[in-house]
């Protein structure tokens, strides 16, 4: 909590030290809605997940305001706070992947091949702080760093249809079945971190007087889980497009 209120008021400090000579002309003030699609990867997928077998997006809400500064020609400043949810549901085949799993009321980490279902669910706050540029009188592009704040964090699946080997490749075996009894699961949602920083770019089209649509995408610099968790061999990412309906309030 601490480092988000640091890094956002770093943030807006930024922005700040360029109203010194701003009029009230130059101030404006946007509300957006917006629906994100994405999910948290790793760069690249590693050999040892075969395949991608389902992706289903979550009812991924976003919604805020952004305050504008217009300094010179072209160019801007704006400061922004969303609530956003970012959420994913998957389902992956494995082969050799280390996983820690619970099952029959017993903990064991190995080497896993099978299927894994996961879901993913972050509530959070986001503070972005983002240059602007009015490229043409209905388009703005945006660019600039952002913080976010967990409010509820969720990592958690179950493993089936596949076997574990206890420890390392020639380990003691553990067989899941395809059946809710016989699945293992796992839950890592407290491994998750609470403050995520990455970097936002975006477009603005005023359609209409005073509405308007936004693309934009977000893309963290830290993984969701804390350096210090290795019980996923690949550090995840958090990679989200948002498109939004927008409203020019001032």
């Amino acid at each position: 909590m601490k480092r988000f209120i640091t890094i956002s008021l770093a943030l807006l400090a930024t922005s700040l030290l360029a109203t010194r000579a701003a009029t009230p002309e130059d101030w404006w003030l946007k509300a957006r809605l917006g629906y994100a699609i994405g999910g948290t990867a790793p760069l690249g997928i590693p050999a040892t997940i075969r395949s991608i077998d389902k992706f289903s997006p979550t009812a991924n809400i976003s919604m805020g305001a952004d305050a504008g500064l217009t300094l010179k020609g072209p160019w801007g400043i704006a400061a922004s706070l969303y609530l956003a949810n970012k959420g994913m549901d998957t389902e992956v085949t494995t082969k050799g992947y280390h996983m820690a799993l619970r099952m029959d009321d017993s903990e064991m980490e190995g080497v896993y091949t099978g299927h894994v279902r996961q879901q993913a669910t972050q509530w959070m706050m986001t503070v972005p702080v983002t240059a602007t540029c009015q490229i043409a009188e209905k388009w703005q592009l945006r660019a600039g760093p952002y913080a976010s704040l967990l409010l509820s964090r969720d990592f958690s699946g179950y493993a089936y249809d596949g076997y574990l080997r206890k420890d390392d490749p020639t380990g003691p075996k553990v067989v899941m079945g395809n059946t809710e009894g016989e699945w293992a699961t796992y839950d890592f949602s407290d491994d998750m971190r609470r403050m995520q920083v990455g970097i936002l770019v975006g477009a603005d089209w005023q359609i209409a007087g005073r509405w308007g649509l936004s693309a934009d995408l977000q893309w963290g610099l830290t993984g969701i889980h804390h350096s210090s968790f290795k019980t996923v061999e690949q550090t995840l990412y958090p990679i989200y497009g948002t498109i939004a309906v927008t409203y020019q309030i001032r």
